[in-house]
């Protein structure tokens, strides 16, 4: 199993849009490093959903239900996938860019170090850090 992080503006499309459609193609994606992310999902892999730009915050947890397959938005150019996610659940307590900054453990987090890039790995550790934070009491 690998763990993985997607960013998209909540103008764009938002948690809340995805919790109500149930199910999203992750198409669009344009970059290459992003696209070899996307192919190397697999079905079942946990995914945390990220707002980017305005309210920057890792702010639920999806999964893959279909492993990368040719972006229908692209017919004629076979180089881009998408793969489908569902929302699992919504953070009780988003962790924001800030917070995400400020943990020695997460220094190292493609996302800090990537900022740009929209589709990315996350270790394990960094992964299961960001749903302690996340259900934790707020101070």
């Amino acid at each position: 199993m690998k763990y993985w992080l997607v960013k998209s503006e909540p103008d764009a499309y938002s948690w809340s849009r995805f919790v109500s459609e149930k199910k999203a193609t992750w198409d669009g994606v344009r970059n290459y490093q992003a696209r070899n992310n996307l192919s190397a999902m697999e079905v079942g892999d946990p995914v945390l959903f990220y707002h980017s730009v305005k309210n920057q915050a890792v702010v639920g947890l999806a999964k893959v239900v279909r492993d990368a397959y040719p972006d229908p938005t692209v017919p004629d150019d076979p180089r881009w996938v998408v793969v489908e996610l569902v929302p699992v659940m919504a953070f009780d307590n988003p962790v924001t860019l800030a917070r995400l900054k400020s943990e020695p453990l997460l220094q190292n987090m493609a996302l800090l170090r990537q900022s740009r890039l929209s589709v990315m790995p996350v270790r394990p550790d960094e992964f299961e850090l960001i749903l302690a934070l996340a259900h934790a009491p707020v101070a």
